[in-house]
């Protein structure tokens, strides 16, 4: 952020520390700040001003297996952490109700402020059969499956590629084909080894990281939009696949109903059949894609960074006048 009343002011103190419980707090004091805003779940429990924090996701109680020794000491502050803080934001109603469960604090003190689509995610006019070239994949408009994430167990993308063996063996002919669209994560590689086992890897393409400038042209020029996670605290490529008109099958949990509404068809998460099933169904029909491409942009449009800012401006007001 550039403007005359943002300072940037790096700090000693890195992300996460096993000191910071102490060394923030020294590093803050004079700096006479009014509020300070912990992004990352956990803010300093002595500290010489009030504090705000969001709580993205509760992944990891979850599935506690996703952390590491040190990741585990920091993020065993959480409970602690949103009962000491003067106000604690998160991003969807699930999440909230989430942490009025799993940490036992008041739904009330919980304000829900949902993130939004960055503005370049667009519908682009892509022609069918169209092709770009993304890092080494060629990649055809009108052909594919979109799938947008980490790969990592809790997206669930065996649950996919399953249902995706599934609809080659029930019809060859339609030439399905799945595009992996993001980075390698832990416990990966019994995916890519079920990749193996399905006899998929002709089917499968894994495309890495990709750009901003790649990633709202897959959207556009998908043929399905794929989201079969088990767990989201939002669900942001959900909502940038709304944006660019891609019609949407997701997984029926957590944040991601709430964030595509009628927007998007929503399947069990582990139901194999069921995914093989609408993938199927929505293949060949032109109609009911087209239907729900037009409902995503207009989904899309009701989440808003400026809303977002604001209601977050009016929370550290509050705080900041319950601390005067």
């Amino acid at each position: 952020m550039v403007a005359a009343n943002v300072e940037r002011a790096p700090l000693l103190t890195p992300p996460h520390n096993r000191f910071e419980q102490v060394s923030l707090p020294l590093e803050l004091l004079p700096r006479r700040l009014d509020l300070l805003h912990c992004p990352d779940f956990i803010a300093p429990r002595r500290r010489p001003c009030p504090a705000v924090i969001t709580v993205h996701d509760l992944a990891f109680l979850h599935f506690p297996e996703i952390l590491d020794a040190d990741a585990r000491r920091y993020y065993s502050q959480v409970r602690a952490a949103v009962h000491d803080a003067e106000a604690v934001i998160t991003v969807s109603q699930a999440t909230r109700a989430d942490i009025a469960h799993l940490l036992g604090l008041q739904p009330e003190r919980i304000d829900v402020v949902y993130e939004a689509a960055d503005p370049r995610f667009a519908p682009l006019a892509v022609a069918r059969g169209e092709q770009r070239v993304i890092n080494g994949c060629r990649v055809e408009a009108g052909g594919f499956l979109l799938f947008v994430s980490t790969v990592e167990p809790r997206k669930n993308l065996a649950t996919l590629l399953r249902a995706l063996r599934l609809c080659l063996d029930r019809r060859p002919s339609a030439e399905y084909r799945l595009i992996v669209a993001g980075g390698r994560g832990w416990l990966d590689e019994p995916i890519y080894d079920l990749v193996g086992e399905l006899r998929l890897r002709e089917a499968v393409h894994f495309l890495g990281v990709v750009s901003l400038a790649d990633l709202p042209w897959l959207y556009s020029a998908c043929r399905l939009y794929v989201n079969p996670s088990l767990y989201e605290g939002f669900g942001l490529p959900a909502l940038e696949a709304l944006a660019c008109g891609a019609a949407s099958l997701v997984a029926d949990t957590s944040s991601l109903p709430e964030v595509v509404g009628d927007a998007a068809r929503r399947i069990p998460p582990q139901e194999v059949e069921a995914w093989a099933g609408a993938i199927a169904d929505l293949w060949d029909d032109d109609a009911a894609r087209a239907e729900l491409s037009r409902r995503g942009p207009a989904r899309a449009a009701l989440f808003s960074w400026r809303r977002a800012a604001w209601e977050t401006l009016a929370i550290y007001r509050r705080v900041a006048a319950e601390g005067r």
